[in-house]
């Protein structure tokens, strides 16, 4: 099972990815755990300079946009 942890501190962009990863593994069927992680400090944390991000089992996969389900299934992959 993975775990994605979407970087963001809640702003459209960020719900945005949010919706779009939680329709991906719905879709796909993938397991996966979603974290929401709003934190300012837990994001700095992970050396990113601008959200949304999109982490995939501790790894910075997507950074600085809304990605597309294309994207997300690749970074998944």
């Amino acid at each position: 099972m993975k775990t994605i942890k979407i970087l963001g501190t809640g702003c459209p962009k960020c719900k945005q990815t949010e919706a779009i990863i939680k329709e991906v593994i719905a879709r796909e069927g993938i397991e996966a755990t979603v974290i929401k992680v709003e934190d300012i400090q837990d994001i700095m944390a992970y050396n990113i300079l601008s959200t949304p991000a999109v982490v995939v089992d501790e790894v910075v996969k997507i950074k600085g946009k809304v990605p597309t389900s294309q994207e997300i299934i690749a970074a998944l992959a």
